[in-house]
């Protein structure tokens, strides 16, 4: 396959050196009057260098070039369906796809006319679409004919490809600057109602860095990105699709439903793809099948801590190093790994990326040596704008000038160290256990397929550590023998006094454990001894 790779290092944010402390030291964030991420991401692509290519289309089992000018073409039949139904400047455009051209057209559009996208999952159910339409006020969406029968019972306006007009609108981009509202992402929902950071225009320029950094500055020649991820999430939207567009990197766009090992590899190798950002879960499912990837340039993976065992796996697997990077939907990539600037640590996540002023500070916003509440200070141009319709919300996540991202950490040599949810971490004998560490350790044991850490109260010890364990297929490992794994590799307080053999676990459809599901069904076990 041959792409037409014009050199992207002008549009790299990190275009100059190999020392992350002169990165830092010399990184000021772009401050535009005028910026709209429809030019950033597509439009200016496709006036320089139409034929591009901007996004590898595998859906249909074989490869198919979208070049930024094609791009552009839809996103335009978009923003004239999207006229015609009265939207304007500020309304809400669900965009209900999964990885596809329609889906970064249908934000571009949006973008393009001043509107606020709002993405959605194909895999949510009634429930969780009602009440992300319902709190967006969205009253249009682009979607495809699964997704029309899903929204009927809404009474929106929808459209398919099949729908759009034959010709695209013509008006130019809106007038918006990179305070001006773009984006509304829903958090996934692991502690508390999923809530909608609305993001503005700077949103992908404060991406850029941190993505850079995770697949070993990223922008180098024959780069090409892809990630199982849906690009209903802000791991797959801004972690990939929009900064490999704005990178001008193709983008392979793949329908995955569920994560299925061989399907991976064949995408790999049929698009001929060079850096990937494969999440937690995707990298246990790779290792459990023994599944290499050989040829590839960099490895990202961000969303939970990786532990030592998954990372040397990891250099023989891929033969490169997996760069472990650290955001959330309200303020992302804000750290990583890089091995082209620096050594990875295990169990740290890596060093604050150039623009992110990251701090460890203790309940009075003092910055601190020991562990304390992982924050980033104001300013980051990831940072959201506001949680959508909730000021008092929004005034919450902040501890003076300090976003406070709700996750334990402590600082190592200047690398950060993920210990856990503030609310996840385990209080036991005077004890502070982080659950992160202790399922990575579980994880290393041949017979464990998957696992959730999660505090037991306890009238002795406040709370005793205790693990539900999902074992892989004709494992008959004991409790007696994990406890025993753990208490050779961990300190002997930290390993589960008490541990469940389970089917499943509570997931996230972004695939992160569900601690508070499994809090809630240590309780209710107490509830029902006493």
């Amino acid at each position: 396959m041959m792409l037409d790779m014009t050199p992207t290092a002008a549009r790299r944010m990190l275009r100059d050196g190999r020392d992350h402390a002169a990165l830092r030291d010399g990184f000021r964030w772009p401050v535009p009057a005028r910026l709209n991420m429809a030019e950033q991401a597509c439009d200016a692509w496709a006036a320089e260098y139409p034929d591009r290519p901007a996004i590898l289309d595998m859906r249909s089992g074989t490869l198919e070039v979208v070049t930024y000018g094609a791009l552009q073409a839809l996103s335009r039949r978009v923003e004239a369906w999207l006229r015609a139904q009265g939207v304007t400047r500020g309304d809400r455009v669900g965009v209900l796809l999964s990885q596809s051209p329609l889906c970064a057209a249908s934000h571009v559009a949006a973008w393009r006319m001043g509107a606020i996208s709002v993405p959605l999952f194909k895999l949510f159910k009634h429930d969780a679409l009602a009440s992300r339409l319902g709190d967006s006020g969205a009253r249009v969406v682009v979607t495809d004919a699964e997704g029309v029968e899903m929204l009927a019972p809404f009474g929106l306006e929808t459209v398919t490809e099949a729908g759009l007009p034959a010709d695209g609108a013509v008006e130019a981009a809106a007038d918006t600057g990179p305070e001006d509202p773009a984006v509304i992402i829903y958090t996934s929902g692991t502690t508390g109602t999923p809530k909608g950071a609305l993001h503005g225009h700077r949103v992908l320029t404060g991406h850029l860095p941190g993505v850079e950094m995770s697949h070993d500055l990223l922008g180098q020649e024959g780069d090409v990105l892809w990630t199982p991820a849906d690009w209903a999430w802000i791991g797959g939207l801004f972690d990939v699709l929009m900064p490999g567009l704005a990178l001008g990197v193709p983008v392979v766009a793949a329908r995955m439903p569920r994560f299925d090992v061989d399907n991976c590899l064949k995408i790999c190798r049929d698009a001929s793809v060079r850096n990937v950002f494969f999440p937690p879960t995707a990298l246990r499912m790779l290792k459990a099948e023994g599944a290499g990837l050989p040829g590839l340039r960099s490895v990202a993976s961000g969303g939970e801590p990786l532990g030592a065992e998954m990372l040397a796996w990891g250099r023989e697997a891929f033969g490169v190093e997996i760069n472990e990077f650290y955001g959330q939907t309200e303020c992302n990539m804000v750290a990583s790994s890089c091995a082209a600037l620096f050594p990875a640590r295990p169990g740290c996540i890596g060093k604050p990326a150039p623009g992110f002023e990251v701090a460890v500070i203790d309940a009075e916003g003092r910055e601190t040596d020991g562990e304390g509440d992982v924050a980033v200070r104001r300013g980051a141009g990831s940072m959201l704008l506001e949680y959508w319709q909730r000021p008092d919300e929004t005034a919450a996540k902040f501890r003076g000038d300090w976003l406070v991202t709700g996750d334990r950490g402590t600082w190592e040599d200047g690398y950060l160290r993920f210990v856990g949810r503030e609310d996840d971490v385990i209080t036991s004998a005077g004890y502070r256990i982080g659950p992160a560490e202790i399922e990575d350790c579980l994880l290393t044991h041949p017979g464990v397929a998957t696992v959730g850490v999660v505090g037991k109260p306890d009238p002795l010890r406040t709370e005793i550590v205790k693990a539900y364990v999902v074992r892989k297929t004709g494992s008959a490992a004991s409790a007696e023998e994990l406890q025993k794994w753990v208490k050779e590799r961990l300190a002997g307080y930290s390993y589960p006094r008490e541990i469940a053999f389970v089917e499943a676990l509570p997931m996230t459809v972004t695939g992160k454990v569900i601690r508070k599901e499994l809090k809630a069904r240590a309780a209710a076990e107490c509830e029902v001894a006493t």
